[in-house]
């Protein structure tokens, strides 16, 4: 949820590997590599501030010009531009693990995937996967099966086996939940994310970085992915984030490591401390500025907002919306322009439901209040192409120029499910709103007598907390930790 004035937004589980692709690379089956061109350049440029407005904005801490001289670093090495100026690197202000790259050299990481990595040659590999699938044209040959034909295109609406599954309200769900930038959501074939893997591993063993950091990157994500399936109530074989479009990382880590060893170089740089020592202090997880969700809730601290999902529900958070989702309907939360007249509000969410040139016919508006505040809500049924859904817009006015809502889908006759989720709606108070700190990474030096356990349970989580400690640090649950060593903790 982007700041105080504005809306929030996300894409639940949909992750990264976007390369609206444009040139070919050295390597790549489309034969040499050509620039970029103005073309591309044009194209990017447009969809860069729709990427950062998606993704929480640039992030602004002092890491981001280490990661803009390694991603250009990386990103020359495809041949897609001659210097390092070609290439517009950008570290976002996301709590999803993400990483991707669109033509006209504009390559993207969010912080929180970088907080995942152990060295500066696991940044560069992932950095250059993403860029690898530029280079081969990946998503160019995507692109000619769809029906949109510029970089946006594609990214215009989620797709149903990312959020919905394959659902009965799969397809209106798409409407419910498009949104600006989720090229995201389509889904490599797995040649192309083998070949993106290859390029990915050929640029760091040229950059002079060990090859083998890619593969070792795809592990910790693996496991990362795990731990999010088990907190979302998922099976923990599901692909959540960046794993989302890069279907089953932990069967391509072992490829990964067999193709590096070809290409293996003695003293092939790492650059851990450095990496380290530039991480540390990064924000981790939700930004209180664009709303933080905790165990089943999410709290807005400047917007004073607070609501609960049902069990079995899982939420993500974004620029846009708020998206929840479970096997029994999905929902998005979010705000639009607030006049005082509540029918024209309801009846416009309706509207962007329904999509561009389109209707949905709904009940009347009924009238409630929902722990003190006025809260509207209207049913539509509406027959989807696999059959009857209803559509519920749920709102509250905060104020007269403020008010916000939940837009809901669910099998015909099961609206109900979301009524607990409807009924949670409260205002933060001052003390709750200021009580809500932002978490980061915390980089310690191992001192004589620490073990995983000790140092584990100074993590700022209540669940999971030698789970997380383990895979933020590529550790095993047997591994002896020895003094001086630096590992990451996170704490507020």
């Amino acid at each position: 949820m982007i700041g105080a004035v504005g809306v929030v937004g996300l894409v639940a589980c949909t992750g990264s590997g976007a390369g609206a692709g444009a040139v070919a690379s050295a390597g790549s089956q489309s034969g040499e590599a050509r620039s970029i061109s103005a073309a591309e350049k044009r194209k990017g440029a447009e969809a860069h501030p729709q990427l950062l407005e998606e993704f929480g904005g640039a992030y602004t801490g002092p890491q981001v010009g280490y990661v803009v001289r390694v991603g250009q670093n990386i990103a020359v090495q495809s041949g897609l531009g001659n210097a390092r100026s070609d290439f517009t690197v950008t570290l976002l202000n996301s709590p999803v693990n993400n990483a991707f790259a669109i033509p006209g050299g504009y390559v993207y990481l969010t912080r929180q995937l970088m907080a995942l990595m152990n060295d500066e040659a696991e940044m560069a590999g992932v950095l250059g996967h993403e860029v690898g699938h530029v280079a081969a044209r990946h998503s160019e040959k995507r692109q000619k099966a769809a029906t949109r034909n510029s970089i946006l295109g594609i990214l215009g609406q989620i797709g149903s086996q990312v959020l919905l599954g394959d659902s009965a309200i799969g397809r209106l769900g798409q409407q419910v939940f498009g949104t600006g930038s989720q090229l995201l959501t389509l889904k490599y074939s797995r040649k192309q994310e083998y070949e993106a893997d290859d390029l990915g591993i050929r640029y760091l063993a040229s950059a002079g970085y060990d090859p083998q950091a890619l593969s070792t990157m795809l592990y910790s994500l693996a496991s990362q992915s795990a731990i999010d399936a088990r907190l979302a109530g998922r099976d923990a074989r599901s692909a959540p984030e960046w794993a989302s479009t890069h279907p089953d990382p932990a069967r391509r880590v072992s490829r990964a490591a067999k193709n590096a060893s070809k290409l293996a170089k003695v003293g092939g740089i790492r650059n851990r401390d450095q990496f380290l020592q530039s991480l540390d202090g990064i924000l981790y997880g939700d930004d209180p500025k664009q709303g933080v969700i905790e165990g089943n809730s999410f709290l807005h601290p400047d917007l004073r907002v607070k609501f609960t999902v049902p069990n079995g529900f899982s939420m993500q958070n974004g620029a846009r919306a708020v998206s929840i989702a479970g096997s029994s309907g999905q929902a998005q939360f979010t705000t639009a322009p607030y006049k005082g007249d509540m029918t024209a509000y309801i009846d416009a969410a309706f509207k962007r439901v329904a999509g561009e040139g389109k209707t949905i016919s709904h009940g009347g508006i009924q009238r409630t209040t929902v722990n003190g505040l006025p809260a509207f809500y209207a049913i539509a049924r509406v027959d989807s192409n696999n059959g009857p859904v209803d559509v519920t817009v749920f709102a509250y006015e905060f104020s007269k120029s403020s008010a916000f809502h939940f837009a809901a889908i669910a099998p015909a006759g099961s609206a109900a499910v979301f009524s607990p989720m409807y009924q949670s709606m409260s205002r933060l108070s001052a003390s709750q709103a200021a009580s809500i700190k932002p978490r980061k990474v915390d980089v310690v030096t191992v001192k004589s007598g620490d073990t995983i356990s000790s140092l584990s349970s100074r993590m700022a989580y209540t669940s999971y907390q030698q789970d997380r400690f383990l895979v933020l640090n590529r550790l095993n649950a047997n591994d002896v930790l020895r003094a001086g060593q630096k590992v990451k903790i996170i704490t507020f």
